[in-house]
């Protein structure tokens, strides 16, 4: 794959924790894994079909909820070429991002692991301010995506195909950081896991970022209700705070980027929530699909300028100690 390099590695099953939000198909230089010929198949990982069911048919005209899909079967929507395609219309992390990430690196050489990396919009750029970064993701498909776009090809960028619960990883690492995507993971595990590759005194940073004080912002949410296959998911749920309670990250620091503006067409706008696996294309026909591009268009067309948004986009740092056991990082 060029300079780029490829760790390929069998991606181990979805009930032990999922890498990425940022989430299979047949693997790079045709690698064909368990869990990509599962998503394929339109499978969950215990091989029960996922069809669309009468409730969820009846939601497509608008008459019920869908059903809620398994989490197996959600996680699966990141080996779609459609939402793959989509995740490119997600708002970009701020420049300001990577300035707090660089100035947390510790220690030489200043190895970074991105975990749950999907198409490396944290890995890419801090592959030019570290020495060597390993992007982690289950997905093959986002993967491939990764490598093919901007500083997807830097030499000291390797791509690894793998679960963060078993991927094998070099290490030690200076700084360990992970976007959306520790929902789809192994919390205790993960981090003991984490707690051994790690450089004494480096710390995991977890970035979330998005839309703030938009005005069409409680309207689309009721639209993302109406069609979600996740109704129970929480989008303000802070997991690092979750990790903090459960005693499995010690929390030393967070930092808020300055609102940047970030401007897309009305239809990049619906395309970017299709890129969410709750909301994947996969689950609704095509009825529903208009109903949901309608409804989204709808709430927010009102405060386009000649098609387009413009909406302060901010991302908010929160860095920790992870620790190897369960109360290992309570505070005394």
């Amino acid at each position: 794959m060029g300079a780029g390099k490829w760790n390929l590695i069998a991606a181990s099953s979805r009930s032990a924790g999922v890498t990425s939000d940022h989430e299979h198909a047949t693997g790079p230089a045709g690698i064909d894994t368990a869990a990509s010929r599962t998503a394929a198949s339109g499978t969950a990982a215990s091989g029960t079909p996922v069809p669309m069911t009468a409730a969820s048919a009846t939601a497509a005209s608008g008459t019920a909820a869908p059903e809620p899909v398994g989490r197996d079967a959600l996680a699966g929507t990141f080996a779609d070429a459609d939402v793959v395609a989509a995740y490119r219309s997600r708002p970009p992390y701020p420049a300001e991002v990577f300035d707090v990430l660089a100035s947390l690196i510790c220690g030489q050489p200043r190895d970074v692991l991105d975990i749950g990396a999907g198409d490396g919009a944290l890995a890419r750029p801090l592959a030019a301010i570290a020495d060597h970064i390993d992007a982690v993701d289950i997905s093959a498909a986002m993967l491939r995506a990764g490598a093919r776009q901007p500083g997807g090809q830097r030499p000291n960028l390797r791509w690894i195909l793998g679960a963060i619960e078993t991927a094998e990883l070099s290490g030690p690492y200076a700084l360990v950081t992970a976007g959306a995507s520790l929902h789809w993971m192994d919390p205790e595990v993960t981090m003991a896991r984490l707690a051994q590759v790690m450089m004494s005194g480096a710390v995991l940073a977890v970035v979330e970022h998005g839309p703030e004080g938009t005005p069409w912002g409680d309207d689309v949410a009721a639209v993302i209700r109406r069609h979600s296959r996740s109704p129970d998911y929480v989008p303000a749920l802070s997991w690092p705070d979750k990790l903090a309670g459960l005693g499995l990250l010690r929390i030393t620091g967070r930092a808020t980027t300055v609102p940047v503006v970030f401007r897309q067409s009305l239809a990049q706008f619906v395309e970017h929530l299709h890129s969410t696996s709750a909301l994947a294309r996969k689950w609704m026909t095509r009825d529903e699909a208009a109903a949901f591009r309608a409804g989204v268009i709808a709430a927010v067309g009102p405060h386009a300028d000649n098609g387009e948004l413009a909406m302060p986009v901010v991302a908010r740092i929160t860095w920790g100690t992870p620790s190897a056991s369960p109360d290992g990082a309570r505070d005394d």
